[in-house]
């Protein structure tokens, strides 16, 4: 990073924020305190990155900050009041005020015993990096930086204020947040922060889940998150946070392709990040509203997440051949189960935790493909079986491609391309996306003359299976095959209403794989 250009862009947007930096901090001086812009709004401005809120610290106390700003803001709130910090909303932007602080923290949890100090560097040498150790005092807009943190953002490095022992120790959240910063700014660790990271590894427990969630979000929404995600491994803190993909490490891949199955995984985390504005730009190109189910987010966290998921199965299915070979047979499904498992624990919600679980079950749908051919009624499974997902699914296929045979990598490429083809071909001719068969429940029971029972849901599986297999059937093909499910499946003599010939304990076979 150029310094010029990062202080210029600085000033740029801090001329931008004047109708609320210079209205703001001459209320603040007016009334005798001190009022600076302070922590990330800074880091951000110099790196010229989205400032989507203002924090401001003083040496006014939360009563004041209140009579300071309650007439100047649009609205303001006070939920953090207990911790010192008043919010508020001026001109859309969001703000928080905070007092300066000098806090301690109990060393077996993370809720700390407010002090509040009067002084901005014994402020800033409390926050967790020196990169947000910097700050700008108010109206002066004069640059403060007692930690030299503009130095290290130019260097690239993340160093904290005091010693990284006493930092972490205070709150051990800043090594998920150090692993943060390595993806979503391309930092990297001084040794020492490096070295408290290992030593402290296991002070990460008495964080709470849901703040460990937040900082994991962010890193995998990062623009390197395999970065983060290999300095949480090596520092041994995922032993902790994701135990399964530490774990991975411990795995050699069938194709001995990567010394371990961790290193394919950061691979393919890397390749789908690469793959998304790929796939995003094909959805703006054809026009596909925001609304729609299929419609990517870039970055995408689902994607993400998946494809550093997708083989934790491996651990628990790895099976030794005669002759050296390595099998992993089930480990989607088991990986599934372990990555909802890892995410429930981390109190994920629950439609984000059910995607990333799916795609890790779909991801080795695809292969055979290529060597066996699919009929068009495996071409609509995949793409029903995927759902909304669907362009998820594609993006996370080809990034588990990372075999350094050109000619098999083309080969792959050459088949996906060919199976995407043929879904869109599909596409024209029927609605993928959402495949239902040609009657729905009322008309069943309608051509049945039948109420409500289980033998409507078995007739409308049976219609879909024959919709899957053939296609749209058209009203009059579908009631032809209804009629003849039901001579077949229907009540008749000696066989209850209710109950076809598939049901356990009346003569059909007892399920389905069962003799």
């Amino acid at each position: 990073m150029d310094p010029k250009t990062a202080h210029a862009r600085l000033y740029d947007k801090l001329d931008e924020l004047e109708n609320i930096l210079g209205p703001l901090g001459k209320r603040f001086a007016a009334a005798g305190f001190e009022l600076a812009l302070v922590g990330g709004s800074v880091r951000d401005a110099l790196l010229g990155r989205p400032m989507p809120d203002l924090d401001f610290t003083t040496d006014a106390r939360p009563d004041d900050i209140l009579t300071l700003i309650s007439d100047w803001v649009d609205t303001h709130w006070d939920i953090g009041r207990e911790f010192g910090t008043i919010g508020a909303i001026k001109s859309g932007v969001q703000i928080e005020i905070t007092t300066y602080r000098a806090e301690s923290y109990d060393p077996e949890s993370r809720k700390p015993t407010v002090k509040f100090g009067t002084d901005l560097d014994a402020d800033l040498i409390r926050r967790d990096f020196t990169i947000g150790a910097m700050a700008i005092r108010l109206p002066a807009m004069t640059f403060v930086d007692p930690f030299e943190g503009f130095t290290d953002l130019v260097e690239g490095v993340i160093r904290t204020p005091g010693t990284a022992v006493d930092s972490f120790s205070d709150d051990p959240l800043r090594m998920m947040r150090a692993a943060r910063f390595t993806a979503q700014l391309g930092l990297d660790p001084v040794a020492e922060v490096e070295a408290a990271m290992r030593d402290m590894a296991d002070r990460i427990a008495i964080i709470s889940a849901e703040r460990i969630q937040v900082e994991l979000f962010k890193l995998m929404t990062g623009i390197d998150p395999a970065a983060g995600i290999d300095l949480l491994v090596r520092t041994d803190v995922a032993d902790h946070v994701l135990p399964e993909v530490a774990g991975l490490r411990l795995e050699t891949d069938e194709h001995h392709r990567h010394k371990d199955v961790y290193q394919h995984s950061l691979t393919v985390l890397r390749q789908a990040v690469e793959l998304e504005e790929k796939y995003a730009a094909k959805q703006r190109e054809a026009g596909l509203s925001s609304d729609d189910p299929n419609h990517l987010v870039v970055p995408d966290f689902a994607v993400r997440f998946a494809a550093l998921m997708h083989d934790v199965g491996k651990p628990a299915t790895r099976r030794f051949l005669p002759g050296g070979a390595v099998t992993f047979y089930h480990h989607d499904a088991v990986g599934a189960k372990l990555t909802a498992k890892r995410m429930k624990a981390l109190r994920f919600d629950k439609d984000t935790t059910k995607a990333v679980g799916r795609l890790v079950e779909l991801h080795l749908r695809f292969y055979g493909y290529g060597d066996a051919g699919w009929t068009d009624s495996a071409v609509r499974r995949y793409v029903t079986d995927a759902g909304p997902l669907l362009s998820r699914l594609h993006i996370l296929t080809r990034a588990d491609v990372t075999t350094r045979n050109k000619k098999k990598a083309d080969r792959l490429a050459f088949a996906y391309d060919d199976l995407e083809h043929r879904i869109e071909k599909l596409s024209e001719q029927e609605e993928l996306a959402a495949i239902r068969p040609d009657l729905d429940g009322r008309q069943i029971m309608a051509i049945l003359d039948i109420t409500p029972s289980p033998l409507v849901g078995k007739a409308y599986k049976h219609l879909l299976e024959e919709r899957m297999e053939h296609g749209p059937l058209g009203p009059e093909r579908a009631e032809a095959v209804l009629r003849q499910w039901w001579a077949e499946n229907g009540p008749a003599e000696g066989n209850p209403a209710g109950a076809g010939p598939g049901d356990k304990g009346h003569g059909g076979r007892a399920s389905d794989g069962e003799a």
